[in-house]
């Protein structure tokens, strides 16, 4: 009886908890109503164009077929990705799209940082606000006419050309010649976005207490000193992070402005993963829907795997980390 009765009032406690909970939940949304409807609108949006599509992502392991719909065409399972794996485009696409990747990541990641730390230092209020206007402006530049600045200056006849004529140079194909092409696009890439991605770095150096460099100040450290000691310790939390999720779309180089630049001069450095599904997919005379999804699936496999390696890393080195 006694054992009876504690299962019945454990049960009875569980209810009424359940039920307070549920009375909780119900007065939280009651009283910020206004914030979850505006979190409804992009949680819809979500789930109809993120999560519903997925389903799509099953015929890169069919031999998709339009007249007989998803449902209908039949399994191959890994065939696709073998083939793939297999193809004499394999070796040079991987290689094109990390090399583009890691290039645009080594060579952009620390600009930001070092204008964000530069800003920091402006005194006069007036410079720096100009500063910052003009070097985050390009980035409201659309990725079609940027191209077109792109090809209009380093043209043959253009301006950087003829700037290299004046100091008695050659003139050079850049667009040509497929060995100029990463440099092309990572760094025009880095004037482009360098402003902007400054102000997430600006807006952790404001969170750094005053006191903190008035310290410094007193016990004589120079400015090297402070940013070193100060200023870089208080934005590795944020560095961190982008840094992972830089990582996890890594090999998303920019299909817009990767396909605007390339001709067939320099295919040979600018076929990436994105490019060769687009032609594969869509622009081949036979289009193959299976096997171009089976490369995406591919490239976002490998990106999953990333970011997931850069968050244990950092949670094993005591950094800041995603989950």
């Amino acid at each position: 009886m006694q054992i009876t009765n504690v299962s019945t009032k454990k049960s009875e406690v569980s209810v009424n908890v359940k039920i307070k909970t549920k009375k909780s939940v119900l007065k939280q949304i009651r009283n910020s109503w206004q914030l979850y409807v505006l979190f409804f609108l992009p949680l819809v949006y979500i789930i109809i164009f993120h999560y519903i599509p997925m389903y799509g992502v099953t015929i890169a392991f069919k031999n998709f077929n339009p007249a007989l719909g998803i449902f209908g065409s039949p399994w191959t399972g890994f065939d696709h990705f073998v083939r793939f794996f297999e193809s004499h485009e394999f070796i040079r696409v991987i290689k094109n799209t990390l090399g583009l990747a890691f290039y645009q990541l080594i060579a952009g990641f620390p600009f930001p940082i070092i204008l964000a730390l530069s800003l920091n230092y402006v005194n006069k209020r007036r410079f720096k606000k100009t500063v910052q206007m003009v070097s985050y402006a390009p980035h409201f530049i659309s990725v079609v006419v940027m191209v077109g600045i792109i090809l209009v200056f380093l043209e043959p006849n253009g301006p950087v050309n003829a700037l290299l004529n004046l100091f008695g140079l050659e003139s050079i194909h850049f667009m040509g010649n497929p060995d100029y092409f990463k440099s092309i696009y990572v760094w025009s890439g880095i004037w482009q976005s360098i402003g902007f991605g400054c102000i997430i770095y600006l807006a952790a150096l404001s969170g750094i207490s005053p006191t903190l460099h008035e310290a410094a100040i007193v016990d004589g450290a120079s400015k090297l000193q402070r940013i070193w000691h100060i200023d870089i310790p208080g934005i590795l939390p944020v560095t961190v992070i982008l840094l992972i999720l830089d990582m996890g779309n890594i090999l998303n180089v920019g299909f817009e402005k990767v396909l605007l630049l390339q001709n067939p001069l320099n295919l040979r450095t600018s076929e990436v993963i994105d490019t060769y599904v687009y032609k594969v997919g869509l622009v081949s005379s036979i289009p193959n829907y299976s096997y171009a999804a089976a490369v995406g699936l591919f490239k976002a496999i490998i990106g999953l795997i990333l970011i997931i390696s850069v968050n244990k890393l950092a949670k094993k080195v005591g950094q800041e980390n995603l989950w």
